[in-house]
């Protein structure tokens, strides 16, 4: 476990519900039909995801943890298009049932400047099919062993039927495998037996008649929706409002909302229910599962369309989290062990990871103007600073101006720089053979062959930059400029 986020690549997942195809329908409006008062979609691309129960999949999948989706879709082209779908996630094993005259649910928006203009749905209401139900649960039973949780991701389609939630819920119990419910209907007494049900403030209201905006409605509404069912505890999400858990004869634990910025709610609840699973299967106690949860719905509102959450996305915004408040140090300051841990994370998200270093004694706008070009050229920036031994060693006794705790602080405080790694020695040499980054950049002073380290990236395909330096600006030239009038007054 690295900052309070567990491995999820062990833990598996048996996610159960409605499973759909989300379609995207982007373009531009420009005018207004002259056939009636309707904007014109100038459409540019169309995009395809999962959605619903296989959204949630798509998150656990993200999150690198492994999920077995079961479901019901048609006998039609959207049912093979989700299947290629999920094909590219990775770690998604379908078990998905085709049921004769049933479409495969599809929901498919149209969005322009990033702005929603309409949604369209293919779908049929109803329930499904008896025997498909029992085929599910059947499934559920046969495969329940192999996994540490299930969740229900109920959309009120019509797989998860009250026959299908009792049947799944009595068989992971027997198993003694906790059951997380997205739940859609208005009565959580047919999701007796649950171990936690995540409804959101809409849901909650009409399931309890108590508006749980503040802490105390929220508290009321807990209260009520685990009368009488048998279900453990209440997740209840609440937009900009954070999360409440509530629990039979515990104190509530209210969590603020993390978000930053909100551009799309679409799917963000399937993110907080696979975080929550997630965490959940590696032995984490509710309220911090909920709390990293809670972070993952906070970074996931701030994408657009059904969007997911990496892991290192994740780590990063934890990390943020833990430091708002405190004293400690900034965050993105790392030793060596959690370095190589994000850059990992990093890799495997598929983000090109640049690297550069300095003394950066006195912050000045040549340092400003390297770290914003270096950061220009890669996803991710990983900044080595050097300790004060080593700039003494390479500057002289009267240096370090300011303390190498100070220097990293202020690096890492700026927007571009995404971690900070302090080192001893006179060169980054092995700092840069233990992080192996995908890009290197150093001043235009250097020539590439004098750059330390350029022969370890471009060994492995990797790229080096150099950076022209701004004239006049440097550290020794700011001292020299301040030691000046004191000098001449003496």
């Amino acid at each position: 476990m690295t900052n309070g986020l567990p491995d999820f690549e062990s833990i598996a997942i048996l996610v159960v519900g409605d499973v759909m195809l989300d379609r995207f329908m982007k373009g531009v409006v420009q005018r207004i039909s002259p056939e009636s008062p309707v904007p014109i979609i100038h459409l540019k691309a169309t995009e395809s995801v999962p959605g619903g129960a296989a959204n949630v999949g798509r998150n656990i999948s993200a999150l690198g943890g492994r999920c077995t989706l079961i479901g019901c879709v048609g006998e039609d082209a959207a049912a093979a298009e989700l299947a290629f779908q999920l094909s590219t996630c990775g770690r998604i094993t379908p078990a998905l049932i085709a049921e004769a005259g049933r479409p495969t649910i599809e929901k498919t928006r149209f969005v322009a400047q990033g702005q929603h203009l309409l949604r369209a749905d293919r779908e049929e209401p109803g329930d499904i099919a008896a025997a498909t139900g029992q085929a599910i649960v059947k499934t559920v039973a046969d495969q329940i062993g192999e996994h540490q949780v299930v969740v229900l991701s109920d959309y009120a389609k019509g797989v998860l039927t009250p026959e299908v939630v009792a049947g799944i819920i009595a068989v992971a119990r027997a198993a003694g495998v906790p059951v997380v419910v997205d739940p859609k209907t208005p009565d959580f007494r047919r999701y007796a037996g649950a171990t936690v049900v995540t409804p959101n403030a809409k849901e909650a209201l009409a399931a309890t008649g108590i508006d749980p905006h503040e802490d105390e409605g929220a508290e009321q509404a807990g209260g009520i929706a685990l009368s009488g069912t048998d279900i453990e505890a209440i997740l209840l999400t609440r937009a900009e409002r954070g999360m409440s858990l509530l629990r039979p004869d515990q104190a509530p634990v209210h969590i603020p909302a993390s978000a930053r910025d909100v551009f799309d709610v679409v799917g963000a609840g399937d993110t907080v229910i696979a975080t929550l699973s997630l965490c959940l299967g590696a032995g984490l106690a509710l309220p911090e599962a909920a709390t990293i949860a809670n972070a993952a719905g906070g970074v996931v509102v701030g994408k657009r369309g059904t969007a997911t959450v990496s892991r290192s996305e994740l780590h990063e915004e934890l990390a943020r989290l833990s430091s708002l408040g405190m004293s400690s140090p900034n965050s993105k300051v790392a030793d060596l062990d959690l370095a190589i841990t994000r850059r990992r994370l990093w890799e495997r998200d598929g983000l090109t990871v640049g690297f550069t270093n300095g003394c950066f004694d006195i912050l000045h706008v040549g340092h400003v103007g390297i770290l914003e070009f270096a950061r220009a050229h890669c996803d991710r920036l990983i900044v080595a600073v050097n300790a004060d031994s080593s700039v003494k060693r390479l500057k002289g006794p009267s240096r370090p101006i300011n303390s190498e705790s100070d220097r990293a602080q202020i690096i890492a405080a700026l927007g571009v720089t995404d971690l900070v790694v302090v080192f001893e020695e006179d060169t980054p040499k092995e700092l840069i053979e233990a992080l192996q980054p995908d890009l290197l950049v150093k001043g235009a002073d250097y020539t590439i062959d004098q750059i330390i380290g350029a022969d370890t990236v471009l060994a492995r395909g990797g790229t080096v930059l150099t950076y022209e330096l701004v004239p006049g600006r440097s550290t020794t030239n700011i001292i020299a400029r301040a030691s000046a009038p004191a000098e001449a007054a003496e």
